[in-house]
């Protein structure tokens, strides 16, 4: 009789609590951009979105915030910018800052079903309790009877991997394509892009069957729906880079009647709002949605819900290690100018990730560059070095391909937007400008957000000035430069070796005591750029120890996985300069130890691009997902 009473009393309570909060559902996709009717895309098939967006709401100016699914999703999850936690670089592994939760830890505690299907695939390890399930079966159906619940159902028919898959029934004509300035207009280019469209189509369609589901349980006026893709579409010079049409996803809400009060504030049947949103605002807004404050550490703005925020000025982007290869990218727009700030300007856009080149796109692209037919704008790709700054104006340039940031006539707009990258920066202190192998050696024994928050630690500010003033590539600050070489702080004089690394010949010649004695520097990630620029610009009895010395870095048995990854890139950015150490490459190992098996492939990975051996390596998935055979990951 007890029990009866019992659970009669927790049917009651469910009851009730669910009459006061809505059920939240997320459909989600992989690897795509506004590319959908409702975003005005006339070769686009998305007839179920254009529906929900019809009746619902979508955000013009949607950003990803990480151009790649581990970082966008890295975003969400926490509520934080990545290089605030040390979760920027792909498929890396780090821990929550001290005193914080993932987003569906709060939900649980009041009372929300929280499930996930299926994909996580978070740089930050995940603390106990986060989902009630998160599997490829996990379904809001399994809750407790009129439980609240938060559901998410991710797609992946759109990824990258999917679009260049072979063979493919064409269901889009190629024909009809827009091929963006940045690409060339070839058959293979033409193909890909339209793939891509099919695939979007298919993604389209899983979205409408679960809103069916939703509609045939009798739930739908108790649901809140969101649709979202995790970046920018899986074609090259989209994915991974963190430019607008990198970062731009769509995002569409609806909020049915009963819930319209939570809505945001310019919320109405068939809107676009012009509201700057992104993916740091998600879990905010999902806390505001239910009644909870969102705590101070969350960086984004509720957009939506009890505690919704004015509209912001500023959306930001950001780029760190790609799998196996080191850059270092910060970004920002405020809907109409794009800000890009390459704190790495000596690397290209495309630099050799194995798993992005196996799009027939790069291959094409790569084979006419190489060849001289690109144009200009098609060109910008391969460049070396990058512009330290970028400007683009989206009105005039959806394609982002005119630099204005040397335009006088946008002095005033480049200054604004700099200043925003850089307030942000110091706001988040932001901990990406640290090599990722010293991020982790100075947060030992906590986490790099925490560590970072200690200037004892972490002296931010100094970081981001010589950080600046190195990839500037303005031959004024090489006296600063020369200065840095003996700061107490190996962060400092990383950035002046780079900094002279960078400037080339010049650099090399006018520093070039000061890097003779960085190769000996107690801190690897100094040594490494010291080599390097040694041996790419310096003079011949320069280059034979300066080889020597990037071998040894590269050895795994000798050194962490970070400062093997490190010395690979160097050395794969000399090129035909490397040629004398081919054969000591070929003896380097090419396994060893890793703080986390997502960093066990990238070392053979740079080492079968240096040699010309065959690529194979174990997929990059997500623990739960993880085949038994390799095979080549979906990212």
């Amino acid at each position: 009789m007890k029990r009866f009473i019992f659970l009669a009393t927790l049917a009651i309570s469910l009851t009730a609590f669910a009459a006061d909060k809505p059920n939240i559902l997320w459909l989600t996709s992989e690897d795509h951009g506004p590319h959908m009717g409702c975003y005005g895309d006339s070769y686009a098939t998305t007839p179920n979105i254009d529906a929900l967006a019809g009746k619902g709401m979508l955000f013009k100016r949607a950003w990803s915030c990480g151009p790649v699914c581990a970082a966008a999703r890295t975003t969400i999850i926490a509520g934080m910018y990545p290089p605030s936690t040390g979760g920027e670089h792909m498929r890396s592994m780090t821990q929550m800052p001290k005193g914080t939760k993932m987003y569906p830890q709060f939900l649980r505690e009041a009372g929300y079903y929280c499930t996930n299907n299926s994909k996580e695939d978070y740089n930050l390890a995940k603390p106990e309790g986060v989902w009630d399930e998160s599997s490829g079966k996990a379904h809001w159906k399994s809750r407790k009877g009129g439980q609240p619940f938060f559901a998410i159902f991710n797609e992946q028919c759109s990824h990258e991997s999917q679009l260049r898959k072979r063979p493919h029934e064409q269901v889009h004509d190629p024909k009809g394509v827009r091929v963006p300035a940045y690409h060339p207009d070839t058959p293979e280019v033409r193909q890909d892009w339209a793939q891509y469209y099919d695939q979007v189509t298919e993604a389209d369609a899983s979205a409408g069957r679960r809103l069916k589901e939703i509609e045939e349980a009798g739930l739908a006026p108790d649901t809140i729906v969101f649709y979202y893709a995790d970046h920018g579409s899986g074609m090259p010079r989209n994915k991974r880079w963190p430019c607008n049409s990198g970062l731009q996803v769509p995002m569409v809400v609806y909020f049915p009647p009963k819930w319209q009060h939570l809505a945001p504030k310019e919320y109405g049947a068939g809107v676009k709002s012009d509201r700057l949103v992104s993916f740091v605002d998600l879990a905010p807004t999902l806390l505001s949605l239910i009644g909870i404050q969102p705590p101070a550490w969350m960086q984004g703005h509720a957009f939506a819900g009890k505690f919704q925020t004015e509209p912001q000025p500023y959306i930001y982007g950001f780029r760190g290690r790609m799998d196996e290869r080191y850059d270092s990218v910060r970004s920002v727009t405020d809907g109409r100018f794009v800000y890009v700030r390459n704190f790495m300007p000596h690397l290209s856009q495309a630099q050799h990730v194995n798993y992005q080149f196996q799009t027939p796109t790069t291959q094409v692209w790569r084979k006419l560059f190489d060849s001289g037919k690109t144009t200009p704008e098609q060109s910008i790709f391969w460049k070396e070095p990058k512009d330290a700054e970028e400007l683009y104006d989206l009105l005039s340039d959806r394609d982002e391909v005119h630099n204005l940031a040397g335009k006088p006539e946008h002095a005033e707009t480049l200054a604004k937007m700099r200043q925003a990258q850089e307030s942000l920066a110091v706001k988040i202190r932001d901990v990406g400008l640290l090599p990722e192998g010293e991020m982790h050696q100075r947060a030992e024994g906590t986490t790099p957000y925490d560590m970072a928050h200690d200037d004892a630690l972490y002296p931010m500010q100094r970081v981001l000035s010589i950080a600046g003033a190195a990839s500037s590539m303005k031959p004024e600050v090489l006296p600063e430069l020369k200065a840095a070489f003996a700061d107490k702080d190996s962060a400092i004089r990383y950035w002046a070796v780079m900094g002279a690394m960078m400037r080339g010949k010049a650099g090399v010649t006018q520093l070039h005591a000061e890097l003779i004695a960085a190769t000996k520097d107690s801190s690897t990630y100094v040594q490494i750029p010291a080599h390097w620029a040694l041996a790419k610009y310096g003079e011949e009895a320069d280059r034979a120890p300066a080889l020597s010395g990037l071998v040894g870095l590269a050895n795994w048995s000798q050194h962490n996985v970070f400062t093997t990854m490190s010395a690979l890139c160097a050395i794969g950015d000399l090129g035909d300069r490397a040629k004398p150490i081919l054969e000591d490459l070929k003896k380097l190992p090419s396994k060893g130890s890793t703080p986390d098996p997502r960093f066990n492939s990238y070392v053979s990975r740079l080492l079968a691009d240096l040699t010309g051996s065959a690529a194979e390596f174990e997929a990059d998935a997500t623990p739960e997902s993880k085949p038994k055979k390799k095979r080549k990951a979906k990212q």
